[in-house]
Parts: structure tokens; sequence; C-alpha cells
């Protein structure tokens, strides 16, 4: 019998990528150990999204910057925040971004798709992820990422960015139409990364997403032989683990100094 594919998302091959522990406790490990308590920039993050993705799904009209206070204020996600004044201050952030970059678009403009679902198979993956948009431009998709994160972007970091090249890679065959452009829309700095992939580059992106899902697939294997576990997923110790949702679990994490669940947005208050 033929193998399986391996079923996966960016997320998914990338919680592996930075430890095969805490990939464990996400994905086999049942129950899941107990998380830690939401992540106030996860809840920012998440809230800005969903604004974008309902400023794009009113009628043409009506998008401009007139309707983002309100857009904003029914996504918002209020958990994480150390305070209620800290939570405004990142509301009123976020609202500022919003209002920047939804200056900047074109009302016209209709994207290919937002927020949407991509998928593809190959010999050994059954991938599919979600992009935040995917714009139509000159014959072509153009994968479009957005980041809220406090650290701004560079081409390097559209360049290396596994989830957006298997984004690109899948948008060529659902759209059947050229992909090989991505960018990182930086909304705090109004910054965009762009990179223009070769399908060299993303054949080399798509042949390290197999390779870990080879790797993957062996430690599923050995540990249902009855192999440890432990031994089968190792820790990655590093600066990750301070912001691991499964430190308490874990030998490795639990040495660390755990990050607050605001630390991420505590630079926001400072440039008030």
């Amino acid at each position: 019998m033929p193998e399986r594919l391996f079923v996966c998302t960016p997320s998914k091959l990338g919680s592996y990528a930075d430890c095969p522990r805490r990939y464990r406790y996400t994905y086999i490990d049942r129950p899941s150990p107990q998380k830690g308590p939401p992540w106030a920039h996860n809840s920012l993050g998440a809230s800005v999204h969903t604004a974008l993705k309902n400023w794009y799904a009113l009628p043409v009209d009506r998008r401009g910057t007139a309707p983002v206070a309100s857009l904003l204020k029914s996504t918002w996600v209020r958990e994480g925040y150390r305070d209620v004044d800290q939570e405004r201050i990142a509301y009123r952030k976020a609202l500022g971004w919003l209002d920047t970059y939804v200056a900047g678009l074109d009302p016209q403009e209709e994207p290919l798709g937002v927020e949407r679902v991509v998928a593809t198979k190959t010999a050994v993956l059954a991938f599919n992820g979600r992009a935040d948009r995917i714009d139509a431009r000159d014959g072509e998709a153009v994968i479009v990422d957005y980041k809220t994160g406090r650290t701004g972007l560079d081409a390097d970091d559209a360049r290396g960015s596994q989830a957006l090249a298997l984004y690109a890679y899948a948008a060529q065959r659902v759209f059947r139409r050229p992909c090989h452009k991505v960018e990182l829309h930086h909304l705090p700095t109004g910054t965009v990364a762009t990179h223009e992939h070769t399908e060299e580059s993303l054949n080399r992106q798509l042949a390290r997403a197999e390779a870990t899902a080879r790797d993957i697939i062996a430690a599923e294997k050995s540990m249902a032989a009855g192999a440890d576990p432990d031994d089968e997923f190792p820790t990655n110790p590093g600066s990750l683990c301070a912001w691991c949702d499964f430190r308490k679990s874990c030998p490795a994490g639990a040495e660390v100094q755990a990050k607050e669940p605001w630390a991420a947005i505590e630079h926001l208050e400072r440039t008030t």
C-alpha cells in the first residue's frame, strides 16, 4: 500500500521545526497538556486580521477609513492584556495602523481571495493553508501576509518564509496562474517586504517541507512501535521556550523564566 500523505499546514510544519516536543504536545498527545494563558500579541494580531477581512467584505462604495473603527471594535479580542489601560493603548494603536493602511488601499481592487484556503498535494504532502490575502496583479497571483509584531521586516524575511512559499506554490495550482511574488505587510511601520520567487526557489522550500514531513512520519512510527516519545520528539531549548504555550509541561521549558502574556506589546505603551 502507498504511504498516506502527510496532512499539514504551515503552522504544523513550523511547530516541528521550532521544537519537536512542542509539536508532539500540540498534535499527538491526547489529552494535550494544558496550555498557558492567552497572549496579548495574538489577540492584537487576530483583531487586526479579522478587521481587514471584514473590510474587504464591505461593498466597494463603503471601503474607506470611515468603517474601520466599527470593524475593529466588533472583532476586538480582549484576552491576554495586563489591564484595561494597556488594552486601550493597544486598541488605539491598532486603529491607527488600520486607518493608515486602509487609506493606501484601492477599494476598487478585488483580491483573488481574502483569508483564502489554498491546497495542493505532492508525493508526500497534503498541504493546505489560509493566506491573509491573494492579489491579482498583471495576470499573476501575489501572496500578501499581514504582520503586526514589533520588529520591522525586510526582503530576507519574505524570502526565507516557508509558509509564504508554500502558499505561492499552492496558489499557482488553485488559480492556474503564475504566483512567485510574496509580500509581508508590516502595519505598525507601513513597510512592505517583498521577494520574487523562482520555480527553483519554490521547489526548494517545498523540498524542505517534505523533508520535515518525513522526519515527523518517521518519529511517529517509531513512537507507535514503542520508542520513548521524549527521544523521538526531543526538546529544542532556546529563547522560544519563554513564549511556549506548554512551558510548564516541558522539563526544558520549566527552567526558563516565562514571559508575561502581554510582554510582546509593552513597547506600545512607550510610544504613545
